[in-house]
């Protein structure tokens, strides 16, 4: 995994962001919408025009009895950057020796750093499977698991998962790569399109997103 480009690598920061204008959509009411992070304002249920109808191809493309679960898509700078900050802190402390350009990028391992964050774009989306009746499926580790707390089972590609567990990220992935979006391969439910770390992965010569307001 030591091949993986971090979301904090300069070929990825580098990129130009040219916003194509593209609305914040409300994804309530087109897919299974998980609640455990929702906010009062319900930013949490929205994405770019774009990344909403690509969502909608995956969908399709799921095989029968199999639907996304969307965890998180758009989130404010504000809560972008508590998360990477406390990430971080929580670095600090497990790994005092540390130095502050260690710590920003293993930080980049599992949160975004705001100035290039796919979340604050709206470009970005948390999600897992779920059958039909709601229930959600295994996926080797919980969404939002650190590298820390599931000895790197987050990573996309890790080994040592479950084969039922791995039957259903590849289920996941195909679905969703043929749609368009592309996996931040340290975290599998993790997918984008329109952002830069998009842009890098496709060749893309511009992010399509840039930061939204909600």
């Amino acid at each position: 995994m030591a091949d993986i480009v971090l979301i904090s690598d300069p070929v990825v920061t580098s990129i130009p962001v040219e916003d194509i204008g593209e609305p914040l959509v409300d994804l309530r009411g087109r897919f299974a919408i998980d609640t455990r992070l929702a906010d009062r304002e319900g930013a949490y249920a929205h994405l770019r025009e774009g990344l909403v109808a690509r969502l909608s191809e995956a969908q399709v493309l799921l095989p029968a009895g199999y639907r996304l679960l969307i965890v998180e898509g758009f989130r404010p700078p504000e809560l972008q950057r508590r998360y990477f900050d406390e990430y971080k802190d929580e670095l600090r402390s497990t790994f005092p020796d540390m130095s502050p350009d260690e710590l920003h990028t293993a930080a980049s391992r599992y949160v975004s750093p705001i100035e290039v964050a796919p979340h604050t774009a709206g470009a970005a989306v948390d999600l897992t499977l779920c059958t039909d009746d709601g229930t959600e499926l295994d996926m080797g580790t919980p969404v939002n698991a650190t590298p820390e707390q599931s000895g790197g089972a987050c990573y996309t590609a890790a080994p040592g998962i479950s084969p039922e567990a791995r039957r259903h990220r590849e289920i996941l992935a195909a679905a969703l790569r043929a749609a368009g979006l592309v996996n931040y391969p340290t975290e599998w439910w993790h997918w984008s399109y329109g952002d830069r770390y998009w842009a890098m992965t496709t060749g893309a010569p511009a992010a399509l997103y840039g930061p939204a307001k909600f």
